[in-house]
């Protein structure tokens, strides 16, 4: 317990912040959301993300396309883009506004208060940036888990499946809740080492007021 201290969980929260944020930004534009390969033709695997449709080939390699229409998509991609960019905007705008809020950083030095609050907004933002993560890839998730089982298409008809940006996304999001997490408890332990200086001072100040009053009578 020696080495957790409030600056060791501030550089905590920040490095498990920032690690979710890259995975985030990674997951947004890879374009392996989902992954189908037919039976009749194993030489052939589909890629889908949020902006790509891919194809590999043994002889060509891999081709991605852009869709062609915004509004021609699914509307779990429409949602998903939005809520990653909100991830995005948030995961970032948490990163700067915890750096200057650690102790040891000289930004607003002398103001206990702004660099709490700072760590208490990071928090939060965090938490924001973890769940627009998390809520883009289980919609997909549900959806891709809807069509497989689905009756409707033939038993010969290929299926889209998990793709490997599924995983990333969901690991960079519980990261982040994580993060936002530390960054509280970080804030908790600050709070905890302000009052433990506080009582020592205000014990001694009584102490001096007690001798004051005894050498007056």
């Amino acid at each position: 317990m020696v080495f957790l201290t409030t600056k060791m969980m501030q550089r905590t929260a920040l490095f498990v912040t920032f690690g979710g944020f890259v995975t985030s930004l990674f997951t947004t534009f890879l374009p392996f959301w989902k992954t189908m390969n037919s039976d009749l033709n194993e030489v052939e695997n589909w890629f889908s993300g949020l902006w790509h449709m891919c194809l590999y080939t043994e002889e060509v390699g891999i081709q991605c396309k852009a869709y062609d229409s915004v509004m021609g998509l699914p509307v779990d991609l429409q949602i998903s883009r939005v809520l990653m960019f909100v991830s995005l905007g948030t995961g970032g705008l948490a990163i700067l506004a915890a750096f200057p809020g650690l102790e040891g950083v000289k930004m607003f030095v002398g103001q206990p208060n702004m660099k709490r609050g700072l760590l208490i907004f990071a928090g939060v933002m965090t938490w924001v940036s973890g769940l627009t993560t998390l809520t883009p890839i289980s919609i997909v998730a549900y959806t891709t888990v809807v069509e497989f089982w689905d009756e409707g298409f033939p038993d010969v008809m290929p299926r889209w499946e998990y793709g490997e940006a599924m995983f990333s996304g969901w690991f960079g999001g519980l990261a982040l809740v994580i993060g936002g997490t530390l960054f509280f408890v970080a804030v908790c332990m600050g709070d905890y080492d302000q009052r433990s200086l506080s009582i020592p001072h205000s014990h001694q100040a009584k102490r001096t007021q007690h001798y004051l009053k005894t050498e007056v009578l």
